[in-house]
């Protein structure tokens, strides 16, 4: 089954290939936290700022298990 992971702006750059339509699925999957799989892509984790799993925000240090829904996102500017 794995897990579904959604990035948001400048954290699709450090995906090769990542198509923001389709997301990406990691599997197989151990269960882990939300920043081992910002690290098992390659992200810079101190640029992750939210993280959803499931919908529901969370911390870096969240859980994520087979089946889950990851998305992350950087901080968001404006002006």
């Amino acid at each position: 089954m794995g897990v579904e992971v959604y990035l948001s702006s400048i954290l699709r750059a450090s995906v090769p290939g990542y198509k923001p339509e389709a997301g990406l699925v990691l599997e197989p999957w151990t269960p882990g936290t939300v920043r081992d799989v910002a690290l098992g892509l390659s992200l810079p984790v101190e640029a992750v700022k939210i993280a959803l799993v499931n919908g529901r925000r969370v911390k870096l240090d969240a859980p994520v298990s087979d089946g889950d829904r990851v998305s992350l996102f950087p901080a968001i500017g404006g002006g």
